[in-house]
């Protein structure tokens, strides 16, 4: 044993060596090619983006470096990876605000409304309106439904757009093994079904959702608000920016929905957020889990065969476009803030590409993951806006975390889920 443990530490010590020595060695090339870009005066565009817990994956990682590659000599978005959460992100987007520290390009901005209108009034981000209106090639690369979905009520755009919706929906993702094994051989088409799917999969020992509370309860919101636009009524109610109560049917329905989904979920579902739902899906250990295009990619290899991805019943799916809307800051110098528009522009004509090849007959893939969203996506389903950028932070951040575990443990009634939300209202009236 004390052979074998000093011949590890000498091989240990040695990988450590060479990796000490590979990391010095890429400092230098680093050093060497900052140094480089700023005797050249390229103009350095800094932003922060994210790395993918669950693959590792650098987000956003293609358009950075195709643009870098295009714009060589000229602009070159100088990204920071970092390993957080969509949720700490965000958190620290406010920080970096108060202590001036943002970058020139900022994601996710629409996922905070109150805080992406705070940044509009206070001049923090660029008004792009100018930029698009006069550059017609980059207005045609736009959907008229996604230039709608950016603009603001006074006509003004603050958000660089995607090109399509296309990659913007959500639906449910299920498991086709874990379905035939409790007799079901397709998605619900109807509520009443999808319901009664998940009554037939817990009976066979099956749970039936992956779901979680924190993070603004993302996986049941999308399944609560998607039934509610079922109505007449709570269709026009989703539409509503910050609605001025919780207190009406389509308020009430929605809690009565969160409480009855968490019937159906694991145990480790209350005061988690999406990680944990993911987990429990890509481990089998439930059947269906709500969300959008971007898992697709997020799906292990050896379970794509098995996953399939439906509209929510009543072929409806959740779709919010301007939430990937990126923003320019306005505190950086000119030649920054021309190169970041540039970026923006880039990446709306990249994804116009990307929309192209996806829906290209010719490189669909029959039977596939992808093609089941493509399927759902031009079925002529209706679209829900999503929540995320409707209602004000508070309900999203502190309510549904704190109060949602108390529903659906029976701690508090549905009218006082409803109240709880209500009061966030005026919570958040009194901080604008």
């Amino acid at each position: 044993m004390m052979g074998k443990k000093t011949v590890n530490s000498r091989r240990i010590m040695a990988a450590v060596m060479v990796i000490v020595l590979l990391a010095a060695l890429t400092g230098c090339v680093g050093k060497e090619d900052t140094q480089t870009r700023k005797k050249n005066k390229v103009v350095e565009i800094p932003m922060i983006l994210t790395v993918d817990s669950s693959t590792g994956n650098k987000n956003e990682e293609e358009v950075v470096e195709r643009f870098n590659r295009a714009y060589k000599g000229k602009y070159h978005i100088d990204v920071d990876w970092v390993m957080e959460t969509e949720e700490e992100y965000r958190k620290n987007l406010k920080r970096m605000n108060v202590t001036d520290e943002l970058p020139a390009i900022i994601t996710d901005l629409r996922m905070l409304p109150s805080f992406y209108q705070m940044m509009i009034r206070k001049g923090r981000i660029e008004d792009l309106t100018p930029y698009i209106n006069e550059d017609q090639e980059w207005k045609d690369m736009i959907e008229p439904s996604v230039m709608e979905s950016v603009r603001e009520e006074d006509g003004k755009i603050y958000l660089g757009p995607v090109s399509t919706a296309a990659f913007a929906c959500s639906g449910v993702f299920w498991n086709r093994e874990l379905y035939e094994r409790a007799g079901i051989s397709r998605f619900p088409e109807t509520w009443e079904e999808f319901w009664k799917c998940c009554e037939k999969l817990k009976a066979a020992g099956i749970t039936p959702l992956a779901l979680h509370t924190e993070g603004t309860a993302w996986a049941p919101m999308l399944l609560a608000t998607a039934e509610v636009a079922g109505s007449e009524e709570g269709a026009a109610f989703m539409k509503q920016l910050y609605p001025d109560t919780y207190q009406n049917e389509p308020g009430l329905k929605i809690a009565g929905t969160l409480k009855k989904l968490f019937q159906y979920t694991t145990q480790d579902a209350l005061h988690n957020d999406f990680d944990i739902a993911y987990d429990n899906f890509v481990a089998e250990n439930a059947a269906m889990i709500p969300n959008g295009y971007w898992m697709i990619d997020q799906i292990p290899d050896e379970m794509q065969k098995k996953v399939c991805f439906s509209t929510f019943p009543e072929n409806k799916l959740i779709g919010s476009p301007e939430t990937f809307g990126w923003a320019v800051v306005s505190t950086y110098s000119e030649k920054v803030k021309k190169g970041a528009v540039e970026f923006l522009k880039f990446r709306t004509k990249l994804n116009k590409e990307q929309k192209e090849e996806l829906l290209n007959s010719r490189t669909r893939q029959e039977g596939t993951l992808l093609d089941d969203y493509l399927k759902a996506y031009t079925g002529n389903p209706q679209i829900v806006p999503n929540y995320q950028v409707k209602w004000n932070s508070l309900l999203q951040e502190d309510v549904l975390g704190e109060c949602l575990a108390d529903l659906v443990q029976g701690k508090i009634t549905e009218q006082e889920f409803t109240q709880a939300e209500d009061e966030s209202i005026r919570q958040f009236e009194e901080e604008q």
